[in-house]
Protein backbone atom coordinates (compact mmCIF):
# COMPACT_ATOMS: atom_id res chain seq x y z
CA UNK A 1 0.00 0.00 0.00
CA UNK A 2 1.67 3.41 -1.15
CA UNK A 3 0.46 6.68 1.09
CA UNK A 4 0.76 10.06 -0.19
CA UNK A 5 1.88 11.08 3.07
CA UNK A 6 4.85 8.53 3.10
CA UNK A 7 8.79 10.21 3.75
CA UNK A 8 11.75 9.18 2.38
CA UNK A 9 14.24 11.13 4.20
CA UNK A 10 17.25 9.57 1.69
CA UNK A 11 17.41 9.83 -2.19
CA UNK A 12 19.24 6.62 -1.73
CA UNK A 13 16.01 4.59 -1.26
CA UNK A 14 14.85 5.30 -4.67
CA UNK A 15 16.90 2.81 -7.62
CA UNK A 16 14.41 3.43 -10.22
CA UNK A 17 11.85 5.88 -11.83
CA UNK A 18 8.70 4.73 -13.25
CA UNK A 19 6.69 7.12 -15.00
CA UNK A 20 3.48 6.45 -15.97
CA UNK A 21 0.06 7.92 -17.97
CA UNK A 22 -2.95 7.58 -15.65
CA UNK A 23 -6.63 8.08 -16.04
CA UNK A 24 -8.26 10.84 -13.89
CA UNK A 25 -11.13 10.79 -12.02
CA UNK A 26 -13.62 12.06 -15.12
CA UNK A 27 -12.13 9.50 -17.66
CA UNK A 28 -13.21 6.53 -14.67
CA UNK A 29 -16.64 7.12 -14.00
CA UNK A 30 -18.78 3.85 -14.94
CA UNK A 31 -15.47 2.33 -15.83
CA UNK A 32 -14.48 -0.23 -13.33
CA UNK A 33 -11.57 -1.54 -15.26
CA UNK A 34 -10.05 2.28 -14.38
CA UNK A 35 -10.55 2.01 -10.66
CA UNK A 36 -8.18 3.53 -8.31
CA UNK A 37 -7.09 1.81 -5.35
CA UNK A 38 -4.53 2.77 -2.86
CA UNK A 39 -3.27 -1.17 -2.79
CA UNK A 40 -0.96 -0.66 -6.03
CA UNK A 41 -1.43 -4.16 -7.06
CA UNK A 42 -5.15 -3.69 -7.76
CA UNK A 43 -4.91 0.43 -9.28
CA UNK A 44 -6.00 0.31 -12.40
CA UNK A 45 -6.13 4.21 -13.09
CA UNK A 46 -1.91 4.33 -14.50
CA UNK A 47 -1.72 0.87 -17.23
CA UNK A 48 -0.28 3.13 -19.49
CA UNK A 49 3.75 3.12 -18.63
CA UNK A 50 5.79 5.88 -20.45
CA UNK A 51 9.56 4.95 -19.32
CA UNK A 52 11.48 3.18 -16.40
CA UNK A 53 14.92 4.35 -15.63
CA UNK A 54 17.58 4.12 -13.01
CA UNK A 55 16.72 7.47 -10.60
CA UNK A 56 19.44 10.47 -10.81
CA UNK A 57 19.34 13.02 -8.87
CA UNK A 58 19.40 15.48 -11.99
CA UNK A 59 16.64 16.93 -12.69
CA UNK A 60 15.69 15.79 -16.10
CA UNK A 61 12.85 15.87 -18.54
CA UNK A 62 11.60 13.67 -20.79
CA UNK A 63 9.22 14.16 -24.77
CA UNK A 64 6.97 11.03 -25.13
CA UNK A 65 4.73 10.71 -27.94
CA UNK A 66 1.01 9.20 -26.89
CA UNK A 67 0.97 5.55 -28.52
CA UNK A 68 -1.77 5.33 -31.21
CA UNK A 69 -3.61 2.24 -28.56
CA UNK A 70 -3.88 5.22 -26.07
CA UNK A 71 -8.03 5.16 -25.73
CA UNK A 72 -9.78 8.69 -25.06
CA UNK A 73 -10.17 9.92 -21.73
CA UNK A 74 -8.58 12.69 -19.63
CA UNK A 75 -4.93 12.26 -17.87
CA UNK A 76 -2.48 13.08 -15.60
CA UNK A 77 1.41 11.83 -15.34
CA UNK A 78 2.17 10.37 -12.17
CA UNK A 79 5.94 9.34 -11.45
CA UNK A 80 6.75 6.34 -8.68
CA UNK A 81 10.14 5.96 -6.74
CA UNK A 82 11.02 2.41 -6.45
CA UNK A 83 13.64 0.64 -4.35
CA UNK A 84 15.98 -1.81 -4.41
CA UNK A 85 13.85 -4.61 -4.09
CA UNK A 86 10.92 -3.28 -6.36
CA UNK A 87 8.76 -1.81 -4.35
CA UNK A 88 7.36 1.74 -4.54
CA UNK A 89 8.55 3.98 -1.79
CA UNK A 90 7.22 7.01 -3.06
CA UNK A 91 5.27 9.20 -5.73
CA UNK A 92 4.64 12.30 -7.08
CA UNK A 93 2.06 13.19 -9.80
CA UNK A 94 1.59 16.11 -12.05
CA UNK A 95 -1.76 16.83 -10.65
CA UNK A 96 -3.26 17.93 -7.11
CA UNK A 97 -4.52 15.34 -4.71
CA UNK A 98 -8.04 15.01 -5.85
CA UNK A 99 -6.63 15.20 -9.45
CA UNK A 100 -8.44 18.23 -10.89
CA UNK A 101 -5.99 20.04 -11.85
CA UNK A 102 -3.14 20.25 -14.63
CA UNK A 103 -5.37 17.38 -16.57
CA UNK A 104 -4.47 17.05 -20.36
CA UNK A 105 -7.11 14.96 -22.66
CA UNK A 106 -6.14 12.51 -25.34
CA UNK A 107 -7.82 11.81 -28.28
CA UNK A 108 -8.05 8.51 -29.21
CA UNK A 109 -7.85 7.02 -32.86
CA UNK A 110 -10.65 5.24 -33.70
CA UNK A 111 -9.81 4.05 -37.19
CA UNK A 112 -12.91 5.26 -38.72
CA UNK A 113 -13.36 8.17 -40.95
CA UNK A 114 -16.54 9.54 -42.70
CA UNK A 115 -15.05 8.79 -45.71
CA UNK A 116 -15.12 5.01 -44.91
CA UNK A 117 -18.77 5.27 -43.60
CA UNK A 118 -19.63 6.75 -46.84
CA UNK A 119 -17.66 4.20 -48.99
CA UNK A 120 -19.71 1.79 -46.88
CA UNK A 121 -23.18 3.58 -47.27
CA UNK A 122 -22.75 3.08 -50.91
CA UNK A 123 -21.32 -0.26 -51.08
CA UNK A 124 -24.56 -1.67 -49.10
CA UNK A 125 -26.50 0.22 -51.23
CA UNK A 126 -25.29 -1.41 -54.42
CA UNK A 127 -25.29 -4.65 -53.45
CA UNK A 128 -28.90 -4.92 -52.11
CA UNK A 129 -29.82 -2.70 -55.59
CA UNK A 130 -28.41 -5.74 -57.59
CA UNK A 131 -29.96 -8.68 -55.24
CA UNK A 132 -33.15 -6.81 -56.49
CA UNK A 133 -31.87 -6.58 -60.07
CA UNK A 134 -30.94 -10.42 -59.38
CA UNK A 135 -34.39 -11.38 -58.11
CA UNK A 136 -36.37 -9.59 -60.26
CA UNK A 137 -34.62 -11.08 -63.74
CA UNK A 138 -34.94 -14.57 -62.38
CA UNK A 139 -38.94 -13.83 -61.79
CA UNK A 140 -39.18 -12.74 -65.01
CA UNK A 141 -36.77 -15.42 -66.62
CA UNK A 142 -38.79 -18.28 -64.57
CA UNK A 143 -42.61 -16.89 -65.77
CA UNK A 144 -41.14 -16.89 -69.38
CA UNK A 145 -40.42 -20.45 -69.25
CA UNK A 146 -43.68 -21.26 -67.65
CA UNK A 147 -45.68 -19.85 -70.61
CA UNK A 148 -43.75 -21.66 -72.84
Amino acid sequence: MLKSSAKVNDDAAFKTVEVKLCYAPISQVDRPWRKTHNELSRDRSCPHKIVSKPYDKIPQSLNWTVDRETPTGTYFIRAYGTDVNGYEVAYGQSSDAEKTTNLFSVEGISGRHTSLDIASICFSVFSFGSLLVFLVKEKRKAKLQQRK
